[in-house]
């Protein structure tokens, strides 16, 4: 377990916010999703906890909570972590992709601005083992980093209006999976035929922060039989 300093901010009469580092570190991301869960699980004054890059914030409730009490609570539950108290139980999504131009609408040209072939994207974005290291921008999108630098690409200067649901982008070092159809300006490099959000499910999303994410590379065949389609964005 990363050995972290814990500093601890009230943010107002009823939230405090964690901080673990002061910069973006894909090595905090395990820790945070432990230490998020312990305190969601252990802490029942805590009514809402939204981990981040490198920091946590934590809603407690007004009428139960011991306020001045909740810091030394919290700094003996970060204090087994990062002994190694720990059950490690971060998850491994393995992700299936359709790498091609037909759903890809941004494949060859962030290859040529990089200066390799598009096989060679192909395999270095799937060849990483990313961390989920934020959720946010819409329900259910996951930050995962680390991108191998050699295919970062910054986001597009113009943002699409549509976005197709599954669709995978780079965005500076980061990758993620858009869980549904939406705008943004990701360079979209493949898509995903599996659903990565569901409304009707409890949770709506399968990703917390500090979970693992790996691509494997399907063909054309794959990923219709798997329920993708071509086009829609």
């Amino acid at each position: 377990m990363k050995e972290t300093k814990l500093r601890i901010e009230p943010v107002s009469e009823t939230s405090w916010i964690l901080y673990l580092g002061e910069e973006i570190d894909v090595h905090l991301a395990p820790l945070i999703g432990q230490f998020s869960e312990r305190i969601a699980n252990r802490c029942p004054e805590v009514i809402e906890v939204t981990p981040s890059y490198t920091s946590i914030l934590v809603e407690l409730d007004v009428l139960h909570a011991d306020f001045d009490k909740f810091p030394n609570r919290v700094r003996r539950l970060h204090s087994e972590l990062v002994q190694g108290k720990s059950d490690d139980s971060s998850r491994l999504h393995l992700l299936p992709v359709y790498y091609s131009p037909e759903v890809a609408p941004d494949l060859i040209e962030l290859a040529d601005h990089c200066g390799v072939p598009v096989e060679e994207v192909i395999r270095l974005h799937s060849s990483c083992e990313y961390h989920v290291c934020a959720i946010g921008f819409a329900p259910g999108f996951a930050f995962l980093a680390e991108l191998d630098e050699r295919i970062a690409h910054p986001r597009k200067t113009t943002p699409r209006k549509k976005v197709a649901a599954g669709s995978v982008g780079i965005a500076d070092r980061q990758t993620a999976v858009y869980p549904s159809e939406s705008p943004g300006g990701w360079q979209i490099i493949g898509r995903c035929p599996e659903l990565l959000f569901d409304r009707m499910k409890d949770p709506v999303s399968p990703f917390v922060v500090g979970d693992r994410v790996k691509f494997e590379p399907i063909s054309k065949d794959e990923y219709l039989r798997a329920g993708g389609e071509i086009g829609n964005g």
